[in-house]
C-alpha cells in the first residue's frame, strides 16, 4: 500500500519540507525534480502548483495532498478534510484573502467596486464574494504580479496576504477580508474509504499537527528539594501543571513542564531563585495530545 501525496511547490515548498522534517519525515529533491524522495516506503510525493492539488485529489490522481482552503473553495473540489495545518511561509497564523486598492483610491467600501475592474487568481471566489454584497464588477484572472497592477491596469485586486507588508510596500491598502485560509491535509473520498489508506493518512495528520503544536514550545526539566516544591511550582505560569517524580533521595523531587519558549527566558531565573536546581531546557519536535 502506498499513498500518493501532492505537496505545494513554489513559495510554500520550503515551509512544507520543514514541517515534514519536524514531523519525522526527511524529504530530498534534486534541483530539477518534481518527485521528492522520502524515507517512508508508504509515501510517494509529487510537487505541484497549490491550485492544482485539490482537483487531482478529488479526481483520484492523488490519494491526498496539502492545499489552502482558498484553493479548495475556488476549485469546488469534493475532498475529505483530514487535518487543519495552520502554517504558512512566514507565520503560523491563517493567511487572509483580501480586497486591496491603491492608498489614494476613492474606493472606500466594497459597494464602491460596482462596475470596477478587479484582478485575482481566485475568480470564482471573488465573484461569489461580490455577489454577496450585491456588486457586479469585471473580474479578470491574474497570471502573476497581481500587486503591481493597481492602479494602472485595474482598480482593485483580491490576493492572499500573511502580514500585509507586501501590499503596503506596493502602495496598497486593504479594503476588506474575503476569507481566512489555512493549509489543509485533504484526501480523495475513495482513498479515505480504504481502511489501510485512511489509517496512513490519519497517522500523517497526527504527526504533522503534533509538529505544529510543538512550534514555539520548549520543555523544562529541573530538580528541587521536597520542602521547596511549593515555592517552585508557584513560580510556574498559571495552568502549567508539572509532572512531579520522586528521586532516589527522598528529600528531592524532579519536575518537568512544557511551556511557551518565550516564557522560559524569564521563568528560569525565577525557578532558580525559588530553589530549583539542575534546570535543563530542551526543544520539542512534536506535541500530541
Amino acid at each position: 500500500m502506498q499513498i500518493r501525496l501532492g505537496l505545494p511547490k513554489g513559495s510554500m515548498q520550503e515551509a512544507t519540507f520543514d514541517l515534514f522534517r519536524r514531523a519525522g519525515f526527511n524529504l530530498h529533491i534534486g534541483s530539477r525534480s518534481y518527485f521528492p524522495t522520502v524515507d517512508d516506503p508508504e509515501l510517494e510525493c509529487i510537487l505541484l502548483r497549490p491550485q492544482e492539488i485539490p482537483g487531482y485529489v478529488a479526481a483520484g490522481a492523488l490519494d491526498a495532498g496539502l492545499a489552502g482552503q482558498d484553493w479548495i473553495l475556488e476549485t469546488e473540489a469534493d475532498v475529505v478534510e483530514a487535518a487543519d495545518l495552520a502554517y504558512a511561509k512566514q507565520t503560523s497564523r491563517p493567511v487572509r484573502l483580501v480586497v486591496a486598492v491603491a492608498q489614494d483610491s476613492e474606493i472606500q467600501s466594497v459597494r464602491d467596486l460596482q462596475g470596477k475592474r478587479i484582478a485575482t487568481e481566485v475568480v470564482r471566489l471573488t465573484k461569489k464574494y461580490l455577489a454577496g454584497h450585491g456588486v457586479e464588477a469585471d473580474v479578470e484572472y491574474s497570471w502573476g504580479a497581481t500587486e503591481a497592477k493597481v492602479p494602472e491596469l485595474v482598480d482593485a485586486i483580491v490576493d492572499l496576504t500573511e502580514t500585509g507588508s507586501s501590499l503596503r510596500a506596493h502602495g496598497l491598502r486593504i479594503l476588506d477580508t474575503v476569507l481566512e485560509s489555512t493549509t489543509k491535509l485533504i484526501a480523495n473520498r475513495a482513498s479515505w474509504a480504504d481502511p489501510a489508506k485512511r489509517a496512513k493518512i490519519e497517522s500523517l495528520a497526527v504527526l504533522l499537527q503534533g509538529a505544529l503544536r510543538a512550534e514555539g514550545m520548549v520543555g523544562l526539566k529541573l530538580n528541587c528539594r521536597a520542602d521547596r516544591l511549593q515555592a517552585v511550582t508557584s513560580a510556574l505560569p498559571a495552568m502549567k501543571q508539572p509532572t512531579i517524580s520522586p528521586l532516589a533521595d527522598p528529600d528531592w523531587v524532579a519536575l518537568e513542564v512544557i511551556l511557551d519558549a518565550r516564557a522560559a527566558r524569564d521563568l528560569i531565573p525565577r525557578l532558580k531563585a525559588a530553589g530549583a536546581q539542575d534546570i535543563v531546557e530542551y526543544p520539542l519536535n512534536k506535541v500530541v495530545p
